[in-house]
């Protein structure tokens, strides 16, 4: 009973919180029900309410590690498909949240201008990575020429419509509220919508890069709930009465050793590390190329200070090993912080989950509120430490220019290698 009153409980709300509450007509989303199959609520009908929780999420947290792994067997299609299906049920969600707020005032187009800002903003972002990644494609296609070409120029007319139709939908009495639900849509898309393509961004980097940090936020997430449930006594956040510091310290250390582990499994498969390609001739995608040297074994030394501990001088490992474990402290250290601020918001709004989408879990966007966060950092950390500049995306711009714009280029670059000795003297050549 103690833990159920502290889970409901809602801290810290201020004067400022009642006042909202008054504004927006005092009507809040309505709590979540108990969605437990009935089949499962039979079968563990005999167990505490704390015990059916852990039976319940381990059953389906079972299912959907089963379900991940068939959709990476099934490869980088159907991945970046079910990525986009998550993206706009994880819109869903939100907006809906914001919909059960609003829809008391019976105030035009606010749910059809979400979804058409929905659209503009990944006909934005998607239309620049289809020409990035599939630009021989793209020049094939003389629509799809014309459409890339003057890409930008559509996604802001595209917007600029859709921001017209809300100032006409402004309605007297009532400016303050369409400003806020306004507001909630464009953030919801930062949130959401930009994430996401960062996360297929990742892929196209390589398979690695999409599963390791992904995989590295479950582990962390469920090691972290069972540190919690049996050895958990130290509260760490207000926001998460549940969230232990027990959970958090045992979820950092098993997550940085299962890091370790898995990558050094998909370090040594061509599928996993190679960068994922379209293949114009056969209009599929494809991951085969020779290792780049992160993913070939080389020898480090270990320090002195570790030799009588571990009995070795050194070890062989994958380079890549060494980033999975910046990779895995993010996801243990900074990645739950995604949590807490799903939980603040859904505490601001008096909702337990933000669906009930997933038996025992709650929504899709319960499950991934960390890895938004997740996507955004290796995407950075890629940029900043991996990715040097792509031979491919030069040649595709280069040979998009006029004749003589490509004869001065490689003149220029042809005196560039003389210069440096590459190439032999000018006349040789």
């Amino acid at each position: 009973l103690q833990e159920s009153e502290s889970e409901n409980r809602l801290d810290g709300e201020t004067a400022s919180d009642s006042e909202s509450k008054s504004e927006f007509g005092g009507s809040s989303p309505v709590p979540t029900s108990d969605d437990t199959p009935e089949v499962l609520n039979r079968a563990l009908s005999n167990l505490s309410s704390r015990w059916k929780n852990w039976w319940v999420r381990g059953i389906l947290t079972l299912a959907m590690i089963t379900f991940f792994f068939i959709i990476i067997y099934l490869g980088p299609m159907v991945l970046m498909t079910i990525v986009m299906c998550v993206q706009i049920k994880c819109f869903h969600e939100i907006i809906t949240i914001g919909y059960n707020v609003y829809h008391s005032y019976d105030l035009p187009w606010f749910r059809t201008l979400s979804w058409y800002f929905l659209l503009c903003v990944n006909y934005f972002f998607y239309g620049e990575t289809v020409t990035d990644y599939f630009f021989t494609l793209v020049q094939r296609e003389e629509p799809l020429r014309i459409l890339s070409k003057y890409h930008r120029f559509i996604s802001f007319a595209l917007y600029l419509t859709g921001f017209c139709m809300f100032v006409l939908s402004l309605v007297k009495k009532h400016y303050r509220l369409q400003f806020y639900m306004f507001g909630w849509t464009h953030v919801t898309l930062l949130i959401v919508v930009t994430q996401s393509h960062l996360i297929i961004h990742n892929l196209f980097e390589g398979m690695i890069w999409f599963i390791v940090p992904i995989s590295c936020v479950i582990c962390n997430d469920i090691m972290a709930y069972m540190f919690g449930f049996f050895f958990g006594r130290t509260p760490l956040i207000k926001l998460s009465p549940k969230k232990t510091w027990e959970g958090f310290i045992g979820g950092f250390f098993s997550t940085v050793l299962f890091g370790l582990l898995l990558s050094y499994v998909m370090s040594g498969y061509r599928c996993f590390t190679c960068p994922v390609e379209f293949n114009n001739d056969t209009n599929s995608f494809t991951v085969d190329c020779e290792p780049s040297e992160l993913f070939q074994l080389q020898e480090y030394n270990i320090p002195v200070v570790l030799h009588s501990v571990l009995g070795w001088k050194t070890v062989r490992m994958y380079p890549f090993q060494i980033h999975s474990i910046a990779l895995s402290t993010f996801a243990s250290l900074i990645g739950p912080f995604g949590g807490f601020f799903a939980s603040g918001f859904k505490r601001a709004f008096k909702i337990k989950d933000f669906a009930n989408t997933i038996p025992g879990h709650g929504g899709i966007m319960d499950r991934f509120d960390c890895q938004y966060l997740m996507a955004t950092f290796v995407n950075v950390y890629i940029a900043s430490f991996i990715r040097g500049p792509n031979p491919s995306k030069l040649i595709q711009q280069f040979l998009t220019l006029r004749p003589d714009q490509q004869l001065h280029i490689f003149n220029t670059l042809k005196a560039h290698l003389v210069d440096r000795g590459v190439l032999g003297s000018l006349e040789d050549a």
